[in-house]
């Protein structure tokens, strides 16, 4: 007997969309007696893996060919996701659906709660992962600004020769081995100008990096209770680390790399570590790269006080106030989650379910469908369907939960934390420090003046909590 996943994707996107409603039932919202939404129209990033694409608009289309909606997606590099933002709730009009990756918070008073969205899927699928609730909900006004169908790992990417030939085959485990290993790389890889390929610039994935060097020497933007705690010993721990780390292991190119750079310096084998997802890797594999026999995962790294990792990207849909079709816009959320599977595997893995629940075994008992969804994850990881030698490359992903967290953590992605993400204030107090453009010290206390003054706005707002405790 054929199995859910190929009966899906045996018949197609229609038999897939026509199969999920089947298994899941019809979820309706309804917003007064008006006509039927008849389009739908959704702003969507492009895929770092851009076999997704190919797989999300067809099912996008024949979803609303199934409703009698006329649905159309845009699609706009990472870059372009915020200032289209910014403009169409400028212009109130465009898309119904806008996808942001990292938060959507800081567009959260022009946005429809979806609280009713998740409602209806914890009832058929449990809850999320916590790290894409507490990016998608804001406890402090109790909306639920966004809704997540999907979260990234995001692991160490190692060239195993190099780490072989200085002695550490199996990659690094600690920042401090980052900053041991670089000179030797230097020596037995002369032609790795950058062996240490950690980005200091303004893309999203020198965002995510410089966080995770933070949280994991103590240090956070704010506490669980939404007060400013930058200003610390442990911030400043984390800044002089960075300084230390690029001035044996980087190069000025890091201050301006955009998203695609660290991958390419990867795949051309000009560094020998970098923060990334498995797109890169996917990269290689697709064109047959020189690079593909030698690219190896590690979890995050142990730092002197955690051992964390920001989530490498996490989708987070909004629906604006100003969209005429908002509850066609929610049944459509509502479908993505169910297709969870299929997202999985047209991301070729890239994709992790933010509802574990959503990826379960047809007939599962709501109460045992996380369960099952972790189990049908973590098979496809020990087995990679798509052909990593050995089958079992990407195990670790499997794993990655307890060492990944959210943008805000330890508290909530709120306003003033998606803000902040928006505008760079940590990438920017990073690479000061690590320059000598700025002292530790001055980039720290430059860094922390923005984000009070960020967070005093949205307090201001009434949409942030703390304040009484700022450091």
């Amino acid at each position: 007997m054929p199995t859910r996943r190929q009966f899906l994707l045996k018949g197609g996107v229609l038999v897939a969309a026509g199969a999920a409603a089947a298994i899941t039932g019809p979820t309706i919202f309804v917003r007064g007696a008006r006509a039927a939404d008849k389009s739908l129209k959704i702003l969507q990033w492009s895929h770092f893996v851009p076999a997704y694409d190919k797989w999300f608009d067809p099912w996008a289309k024949a979803w609303g060919a199934a409703k009698g909606v006329e649905v159309t997606v845009d699609h706009v590099s990472f870059a372009d996701v915020v200032p289209r933002a910014t403009a169409e709730v400028a212009a109130q009009s465009g898309h119904d659906i806008h996808m942001f990756l990292g938060l959507a918070s800081a567009f959260e008073e022009h946005v429809v709660d979806l609280g009713d969205v998740v409602q209806s899927l914890e009832k058929k699928y449990g809850k999320s992962v916590d790290l894409a609730h507490r990016s998608t909900y804001n406890p402090f006004t109790k909306k639920q600004f966004a809704v997540s169908d999907m979260w990234v790992p995001d692991p160490g990417n190692f060239h195993k020769k190099v780490w072989s030939d200085i002695g550490m085959p199996n990659g690094p485990v600690t920042y401090e081995d980052l900053v041991k290993a670089a000179p030797e790389i230097k020596k037995v890889a002369p032609q790795m100008q950058i062996p240490i390929g950690i980005g200091l610039s303004q893309d999203i994935d020198s965002n995510m990096a410089v966080r995770n060097i933070l949280w994991c020497h103590g240090g956070s933007i704010q506490d669980k209770d939404s007060n400013v705690v930058l200003n610390s010993p442990e911030t400043l721990a984390a800044l002089e680390y960075t300084k230390k780390l690029y001035s044996v292991g980087m190069t000025q190119a890091v201050l301006s790399w955009n998203a695609a750079s660290n991958n390419q310096a990867f795949n051309a084998q000009e560094t020998a570590y970098i923060l990334n997802s498995i797109s890169a890797y996917r990269t290689a594999q697709d064109n047959k790269l020189p690079v593909i026999e030698n690219y190896f995962f590690v979890p995050a790294l142990k730092g002197p006080k955690a051992t964390l990792a920001s989530e490498h990207v996490m989708s987070g849909y909004v629906v604006w106030k100003f969209s005429k079709a908002q509850d066609t816009a929610k049944e459509f959320l509502v479908a993505l989650v169910d297709a969870s599977r299929e997202s999985m595997h047209a991301s070729k893995l890239y994709n992790f379910p933010s509802f574990y629940g959503a990826a379960a075994e047809a007939g599962t008992p709501v109460a045992k469908r996380a369960e099952s969804g972790a189990a049908w994850i973590a098979a496809q990881c020990n087995k990679d369907p798509f052909g990593s030698v050995p089958a079992d490359k990407l195990a670790l992903l499997a794993k990655a939960l307890p060492w990944s967290t959210n943008l805000g953590y330890p508290g909530y992605g709120n306003p003033a934390e998606g803000e902040i993400f928006d505008t760079y204030v940590l990438t920017d107090m990073f690479a000061k420090a690590a320059t000598g453009a700025l002292s530790p010290k001055d980039a720290l206390a430059e860094a922390n003046t923005r984000a009070r003054q960020i967070f005093d706005k949205w307090r201001q707002k009434k949409m942030v909590a703390g304040g009484g405790k700022d450091k």
